[in-house]
């Protein structure tokens, strides 16, 4: 032995293990060894693991807080995943769930998974009864539900974003105490961004109507529509003209004709919020607006001769923005001005 008898009793006794380095071992094989392997990635935590479970949908409640339109799912729009789940014999994807208690004939609610839903209990209604609901449970508030649904599908189109934007419009007052800021921070977005989508919530019932479903309305449809809905004058056209155009959707929709495509809807009613231009005349020389008290709110005003139109404010301070802008507004529909 190179180290004699010193090195004989070292191997014996174990002394001086710590300073020979740890001899490389293979990685263990077998069904006890691939458990052993298993539970080695969890303990450094390399891997995570979750449980997850094949429910009878039935047993699964949607959560009212959820984005989706349910009573909007139908054949056609869950085709994609109808085929997917067909050919794999299964469904690939968890919905996230949690745990209800005070339900009788429900365990769980979808936090997540609206579309793998009711995909599965439409299979199970057509030929395929034994097909199972796979879902992951979680343990969530309600705020954190909100978040982790809006994370699964902000970026997917067969979520509307009018579905969204009622769903944003619900989650400020219940979840942050109707603070934009708060609510910005909450989902990592800007302040604008939001701001847009609830815009479009905000749209009143007769403008919703008049594009004969809310799905089909769009961020763009809310930020052409909002502006003109903070000038009265041109609020209460607007409304009337889609009043018109709902009513006419429904006669469409009632024949059997196709309903008016969204941008048709838009024109049409941009079009009637703006009165026809006039052409100044001599008694087209001022328009003055006044409040309820009868004080001048704006004074419009053209020159004797040449072009221009000028208003005056007396008292800025008197009146609030909104009735200044409404009045500024009111001017230049009567004096023929272009907005």
């Amino acid at each position: 032995m190179a180290k004699g008898n010193q090195g004989f009793a070292d191997l014996v006794s174990g002394a001086g293990a710590a300073s020979r380095p740890a001899a490389r071992l293979p990685p263990r094989t077998g069904i006890l060894g691939e458990r052993q392997n298993r539970l080695a990635e969890l303990a450094s935590g390399a891997t995570v693991t979750r449980i997850q479970e094949y429910v009878d949908p039935a047993r699964c409640r949607i959560w009212p807080g959820h984005n989706r339109d349910y009573a909007a799912l139908n054949a056609e729009n869950c085709a994609d995943l109808i085929e997917s789940m067909r050919a794999q014999g299964r469904q690939e994807v968890p919905a996230i769930v949690r745990r209800v208690t005070d339900d009788p004939d429900h365990a769980f609610e979808v936090i997540c998974g609206a579309r793998r839903h009711w995909t599965v209990s439409w299979l199970r209604a057509n030929s395929f009864p034994d097909f199972r609901f796979l879902i992951e449970p979680r343990e969530l508030t309600d705020e954190e539900a909100f978040r982790l649904a809006d994370l699964e599908n902000r970026n997917r189109r067969d979520l509307s974003d009018y579905e969204r934007a009622t769903d944003y419009a619900r989650a400020i007052d219940r979840y942050y105490g109707g603070s934009q800021q708060r609510m910005a921070e909450r989902l990592e977005v800007s302040k604008s961004w939001l701001s847009r989508y609830l815009e479009l919530a905000r749209l009143p019932g007769e403008l919703v109507a008049a594009f004969g479903s809310p799905h089909v309305l769009g961020i763009s449809h809310g930020a052409a529509l909002a502006p003109l809905l903070r000038l009265p004058a041109k609020r209460d056209r607007l409304l009337a003209a889609a009043a018109d155009v709902a009513a006419e959707q429904v006669r469409l929709a009632a024949s059997g004709a196709p309903m008016l495509k969204p941008g048709i809807v838009l024109r049409r009613v941009l079009a009637a919020a703006e009165p026809p231009r006039l052409k100044p005349s001599r008694a087209n020389r001022e328009h003055v607006v006044r409040d309820s008290d009868g004080a001048v709110i704006a004074r419009g005003q053209r020159p004797p001769r040449g072009a221009g139109l000028a208003i005056t404010v007396p008292l800025p301070s008197r009146h609030a923005r909104p009735e200044l802008l409404a009045a500024f507004a009111e001017i230049l529909d009567q004096m023929g001005a272009d907005g």
